[in-house]
């Protein structure tokens, strides 16, 4: 199955040849991505690449692209973080109508990431809701990508918690 994600990476203050970067992550394999290095010492790949799952396509583009530049430290892995607009556009409704759904589902509407002028929502979650809960028809990979994308971002955000205060947090999350 083919599978659309896109990785967001920091670059180093040595990878700042462009071309090279371009070149290097040809050869490692990255020939089935559209490269931006539009933004200063950003990098952003989006795949199309085939394989058995989400899972090991997105583990494999990791792979080509840590061996291509080991430097490079990933920011994030999409379609993970969206809202309520990102989704409708996905499943083919209006936002009203997911604001709708919101609203009458409030008990059960998945949590957001983060609630404010712009609220953000997992894919994923949404995605999980909206076919149990409303029975839109989604594709396959495009579910299967978003939990993948999810599960990889988290992985990356536990790292970065100092392991102490991890376990202290995990007495208060549910």
């Amino acid at each position: 199955m083919e599978y659309t994600f896109t990785l967001t990476y920091r670059l180093s203050e040595a990878d700042s040849n462009q071309d090279a970067i371009v070149e290097r992550l040809g050869e490692a394999g990255c020939d089935d991505a559209l490269i931006g290095i539009g933004q200063p010492g950003r990098l952003a790949l989006e795949f199309t690449r085939e394989a058995a799952s989400a899972e090991l396509a997105m583990v494999s583009a990791l792979t080509d692209i840590k061996r291509a530049v080991p430097s490079a430290q990933l920011i994030e892995a999409a379609p993970d973080f969206v809202g309520l607009t990102d989704v409708a556009e996905m499943v083919g409704v209006t936002r009203q109508n997911l604001r709708k759904l919101m609203l009458g589902y409030h008990s059960s509407f998945p949590l957001p990431v983060h609630e404010g002028s712009s609220t953000v929502w997992h894919l994923a979650d949404m995605l999980d809701w909206l076919k149990v809960n409303v029975a839109y028809q989604l594709e396959p990979a495009t579910l299967d990508v978003a939990k993948t994308t999810k599960q990889i971002n988290l992985a990356k955000q536990a790292r970065q918690i100092a392991p102490q205060i991890n376990l202290e947090v995990q007495a208060f999350v549910v």
